[in-house]
């Protein structure tokens, strides 16, 4: 069974806390795969890491509201239903993603076909303005 995100992820424990070179950039989303990594190799499972995955999904979820044009929305029974979580985000073209499942998602299968940076990259229904 998959962790569930609480109603509020925390994204500022994750950069605080542990001083990341986290700036909201696209090219930080490369830290993001390298600390799953790191715990996935470290060993931890879901249950101990879950708080951590979770400010993780959090803060790529940001990085979408701030570089994509998204905006954090509460889902509806159905999507909650769908894609596990509480929260997503909505794309400037009525798009729903789920960015905490996505940080799930790197952390069970791993790989560069999971990569955060790649998702971001490829991902429809961004705005069309300049990433900063």
């Amino acid at each position: 069974m998959r962790p569930r995100c609480g109603r509020t992820p925390r994204r500022s424990r994750v950069t605080a806390r542990n001083r990341l070179p986290l700036d909201y950039s696209v090219r930080s989303l490369r830290v993001v795969d390298f600390l799953i990594d790191g715990l996935r190799k470290g060993g931890a499972d879901q249950d101990r890491a879950r708080d951590t995955l979770c400010g993780l999904g959090a803060y790529v979820g940001e990085v979408l509201v701030r570089r994509a044009g998204a905006a954090w929305v509460d889902l509806d029974a159905g999507q909650r239903a769908v894609l596990g979580q509480p929260v997503g985000v909505r794309m400037p073209d009525g798009r729903i993603w789920n960015p905490l499942g996505k940080v799930l998602n790197r952390f069970e299968a791993g790989g560069p076909d999971e990569s955060l940076q790649t998702f971001y990259l490829t991902l429809h229904g961004r705005s069309q303005r300049p990433a900063a």
